[in-house]
């Protein structure tokens, strides 16, 4: 296997693209336009093609049983932990992010592979329910078992860490995976894939496909079993029309435009600290990025002059020890110029930076102020390193405020002894209270959100469950002593059903 280093330590990587009419692409670092790697087009026949080896191989996956399947997830883990540095330099090369960054964003996805692989029998496994006293000769029992051939469908930001939060809940669950990657960090995703065969040299269970929108569009028609997509809303919609006809199930993580609830009790210091954090780590690429600051007036000055000192430090660059990296999609340059200018033009003003710290491929942090809500910066994902701080009343206004526009995936308060209560009235699928980012690094707790933002799971319990059915069983255990599902005797059976649940429930 082979990774990338640097800037300025290139090392081409990719796969061979062969055949007549074979179309390729190029990945390459944002830092430098240095090529990383060349890659297929895959076609929609190839897409299938790939779809059909998965659910052959994907009996074989389910028929292991948990213990056979956390055997081997435990070897990819192992195997991810000694070719640690390998893959978190590959992801530094192509999205441009400090090399310590891909480093956390690999460790905290080996955590969610070895919670899905220990804690899926436990989840999934067959289990006694209650039958309840009308039903008290049978025997019920409940599991989840495999759909089958999951499509995963991924975004260039965090090209490890959020693909794994489907990956390998999907494969603990019992089913194979065909992944497709962002167009910009193909390299990462064929580099999953060749661990996890080199790790279980067995059956093939996690295939990827290159290309671009189409490819991703043949993988929605393919016939998999779900598709597990994160990306943007207006891309959340084709993958739902691509899936429609099929009625294959989905679920989407479309971003979001997080909020960050200062209250007058707040540890100001930490407040200011975890807001530079949550907005300009990883450029403000992050889905789960601080965006929108309510601060509440008594203590806004105080929070501002706070948070533009630590602001005015942090620098963006390419060099490893930099504090956040270029932005990894060209194209999301122009989307931060516009937020930025269509915000001063409505009357903000910028605390710290301006339309000068877009500097392609880099954007310097920028600070804003008194920017109405209707901005683009207020009530569109921005996606860069930008936060918009606005002052309110109380409390009961930043929560309003908050919870009014149109994203609804995570959220932030620093209230003091009143935070989780705050937090309890956010609409958000997750809430760090005093810190930010911090629920995605926890295994156990499901992500996602609702509105724009998306909808069903990923992560936790909820997560297992996602990638698997239900099926419910229910056994005869002795011949029942009333018996309305019958014709023979059906009246009496029923009168006496009737006094029966008179008796039990006249109070």
């Amino acid at each position: 296997m082979t990774g990338a280093g640097g800037a300025g330590h290139e090392r081409v990587t990719g796969e061979p693209v062969t055949g007549p009419g074979a179309r390729r692409f190029t990945s390459v670092d944002p830092r430098t336009g240095e090529t990383v790697g060349h890659y297929a087009l895959r076609t929609p026949e190839e897409v299938e093609n790939t779809v059909a080896s998965a659910r052959a191989a994907g009996e074989w996956w389910a028929g292991l049983g948990f213990g056979g399947r956390a055997a081997r997830l435990a070897a990819w883990r192992r195997h991810l932990v000694r070719h640690f540095d390998e893959l978190a330099h590959l992801v530094c090369a192509e999205t441009g992010k400090p090399v310590d960054d891909a480093r956390v964003e690999v460790t905290v996805a080996v955590e969610h592979l070895s919670w899905a692989a220990r804690h899926a029998e436990r989840v999934l496994g067959r289990r006694r329910v209650p039958s309840g006293w009308l039903m008290a000769n049978q025997v019920s029992t409940l599991e989840y078992l495999p759909l089958g051939v999951v499509g995963v469908i991924g975004p260039w930001n965090f090209p490890v860490l959020t693909p794994m939060g489907s990956i390998a809940y999907a494969l603990a669950a019992g089913n194979t995976v065909v992944f497709k990657p962002s167009e910009l960090t193909p390299g990462v995703g064929r580099w999953l894939a060749a661990s996890l065969a080199e790790s279980v040299p067995e059956r093939e269970l996690l295939h990827t496909v290159t290309g671009a929108g189409d490819t991703g569009a043949a993988l929605c028609r393919s016939g998999v079993d779900k598709i597990s997509f994160t990306g943007s809303a207006r891309t959340g919609r084709a993958v739902l029309h691509a899936c429609a006809d099929s009625l294959t199930p989905v679920v989407l993580e479309c971003g979001g435009k997080d909020a960050l609830v200062v209250g007058e009790n707040a540890d100001l210091e930490r407040a200011a600290d975890a807001a530079t954090w949550g907005g300009l780590s990883h450029a403000g690429q992050v889905c789960v990025s601080v965006e929108r600051v309510y601060v509440v007036e008594a203590v806004a000055e105080e929070f501002l002059r706070l948070l533009a000192e630590r602001v005015a430090r942090v620098r963006p660059g390419g060099e490893p020890h930099a504090d956040y990296g270029p932005m990894t999609d060209p194209a999301q340059v122009d989307v931060v110029r516009r937020h930025l200018a269509d915000a001063l033009e409505r009357g903000g003003r910028a605390l710290v930076g301006g339309v000068n710290s877009v500097r392609p491929p880099y954007v310097e942090p920028v600070v804003l102020v008194d920017v109405p809500e209707e901005a683009l910066v207020s009530a569109e994902e921005t996606s860069g390193p930008v936060l918009v701080v606005h002052r309110v009343p109380d409390l009961d206004t930043a929560v309003a405020r908050a919870n009014s526009g149109r994203h609804a995936l995570g959220a932030a308060v620093f209230a003091g002894a009143t935070g989780a209560d705050v937090a309890s009235r956010l609409r958000a699928g997750m809430v760090a209270v005093d810190g930010v980012l911090t629920f995605a690094a926890v295994p156990a707790l499901p992500f996602g959100g609702s509105g724009e933002s998306g909808f069903g799971r990923v992560h936790g319990e909820d997560g297992l469950r996602g990638f698997a059915r239900a099926q419910a069983v229910v056994r005869r255990r002795f011949r029942p002593l009333l018996n309305p599902m019958t014709f023979a005797g059906r009246a009496r059976a029923v009168r006496r059903l009737g006094r029966l649940l008179r008796l039990r429930y006249r109070r």
